[in-house]
């Protein structure tokens, strides 16, 4: 189901790296506090992920969560609950992204406005070049299996959980928009309902988006400190290669970057290539088939827009059930908006709230 929603729309963010913002901690609006709504709990823990250990770059094991849990959740205490778990963007952790989301509020106005009471995680998945891709890699560590594993057994073993894919869902914004697209079509066996939120890194990079003084500045780079200096998207290249062209025998970065003394390697090129969802997609139709529902959406002035387009065409081509939306905004202007008012809502209508029998 394709739904084009156009209007009034803000400045459109500049965007880097197959259409990443040029942003940190992004100032984003809030919707309006509601009157009489019910506090939820926000708990700060740490999880370890067994496939981080011995990661490279030195990443630790003991990753920041935020748990949220909802305002029957300490009363109620025979009452187990579905759990949404949302990935953040690149540059930013799990604390800047509420920021963003500006939760508590928008969860405690989207249960007050009719959403089923539901647990959310979030899980910081920040690195030395600020973030993981959600991938697999000796560098930065397993985040992939951190993510669709240790996570949700940590939960399950500590929180009033339903232990059942179909009430686990996965959503994510930008990276975490692809962390989504990632970790779900390969793990549709621990999650039931997918959203992505202006999924970045769809499809693959080719040599002629190789910019030669950008290449030069990274092949600069002597140390993982040095590479505070570079720009965003310079920086974002860095993850990117440290997440998918790793190499244990290369430091002190650990990776192979997609040029050297200036000329594009195309081994390094195809290896990015290989983890862009457009290259594996066609794989995993059969574990995308067992969701109960998908979701995407774009703003209308992000760059992001058309390969978002293509994923939901694709999904369409197959006969796989996805809803997509291209609403008034650019990269950032209405995320907590778009979580507040569809992400909570989708997930509501899409998660199993009793346990099976």
């Amino acid at each position: 189901m394709k739904q084009i929603v156009l209007g009034s729309v803000a400045a459109a963010a500049s965007l880097l790296l197959n259409g990443q913002p040029a942003l940190a901690q992004a100032k984003t609006d809030a919707p309006p506090a509601m009157a009489g709504v019910q506090a939820v709990k926000v708990e700060r823990i740490k999880v370890h992920g067994s496939l981080l250990e011995g990661n490279l770059e030195g990443e630790s094991a003991e990753r920041d969560v935020l748990v949220i849990l909802p305002p029957s959740y300490t009363r109620n205490l025979d009452r187990r609950y579905p759990v949404l778990y949302a990935l953040h963007g690149y540059s930013i952790g799990a604390e800047q992204w509420i920021k963003e989301i500006h939760v508590p509020q928008t969860i405690e106005n989207a249960f007050a406005k009719g959403a089923k009471e539901m647990i959310l995680v979030l899980p910081d998945s920040t690195t030395v070049h600020n973030g993981s891709m959600y991938s697999s890699s000796v560098t930065t560590g397993d985040f992939e299996t951190f993510i669709s594993r240790d996570l949700v057994q940590y939960i399950d073993g500590h929180y009033r959980t339903i232990a059942d894919r179909r009430s686990r869902g996965l959503a994510g914004h930008s990276m975490g928009g692809y962390g989504t697209a990632r970790i779900g079509m390969k793990h549709a066996d621990i999650f039931g309902a997918l959203y992505m939120m202006s999924p970045c890194c769809l499809s693959p990079r080719n040599a002629a988006q190789m910019d030669p003084q950008g290449a030069a500045a990274l092949e600069a780079i002597k140390s993982p400190a040095d590479s505070a200096k570079l720009s965003f998207g310079l920086r974002a290249q860095l993850a990117a290669a440290a997440a998918w062209s790793p190499n244990p025998k290369n430091p002190p970065l650990y990776l192979d970057l997609a040029t050297k003394d200036g000329a594009v390697r195309p081994e390094i090129l195809a290896k990015w290539a290989a983890n862009s969802p457009f290259a594996f997609v066609d794989q995993y139709v059969g574990n995308l088939r067992r969701y109960r529902a998908i979701a995407i959406d774009v703003g209308d002035q992000d760059s992001l827009k058309e390969d978002a387009g293509k994923l939901h065409d694709i999904l369409d081509t197959y006969g796989i059930t996805n809803s997509f939306q291209i609403y008034s905004g650019t990269h950032v202007s209405h995320v907590a908006f778009r979580f507040q008012d569809n992400v909570m809502p989708f997930f509501s209508q899409n998660l199993e709230f009793a346990p099976a029998r």
